[in-house]
């Protein structure tokens, strides 16, 4: 077994290469099959499929959105419908003072909502996924640099309930893999 980084520090995840994404697709429904909960998958580019392969849930991101968008609709409401009809009622030129003052408010309501919304999915999307993150235990295996070409590598993480050095190399064994090794990280 070949071990990356410093054997010192605590132990973060055992890794395997694959040979191709169709082999990385399979590797993922077996390793989600046998109940490992903690794990990753990379690769060089999207694979079809690979969350319902994973086990993955439907994320969060887009409630959030939702939440971001509706607070941005409502703020601009507030900001223009109270001022204007509640606290200053000024009539110009024949104009209500009243809720029918609301179709004037659209472009700014419309403008806010999608501010708040974008700005939402941003920093929503970096906290789902814990970024920013300047470094990972992965990035001690010189093997895993083959990730961003023509790489194909499974994680399975040691904080995995199931996880177990001899059992999980087994099944990692048996699904093909290459290159087992034991990633060391901080």
């Amino acid at each position: 077994m070949q071990i990356a980084g410093n054997p010192e520090s605590q132990l973060f995840a055992m890794g395997a290469e694959v040979p191709d994404a169709s082999a990385l697709y399979h590797a993922a429904e077996k390793v989600r099959d046998a109940g490992y909960t903690r794990w990753d998958v990379y690769s060089p580019f999207p694979i079809h499929g690979m969350d319902h392969a994973m086990g993955l849930k439907k994320s969060w991101l887009s409630a959030l959105v939702f939440i971001g968008g509706l607070v941005g609709l409502t703020i601009a409401a507030l900001l223009q419908f109270y001022p204007s009809s509640i606290e200053y009622p000024l009539i110009v030129a024949g104009k209500p003072t009243n809720f029918f003052t609301v179709p004037a408010f659209f472009p700014i309501m419309f403008e806010l909502t999608i501010l708040l919304s974008a700005f939402t999915a941003t920093f929503g999307m970096l906290a789902l996924n814990g970024l920013p993150r300047w470094n990972h235990p992965l990035f001690n295996w010189n093997l895993f640099k083959k990730v961003s070409n023509d790489g194909f590598f499974l994680a399975i993480e040691a904080t995995d309930p199931k996880f177990d050095e001899e059992a999980t190399r087994a099944m990692l064994e048996s699904l093909g893999a290459e290159h087992i090794t034991l990633v060391y990280g901080d």
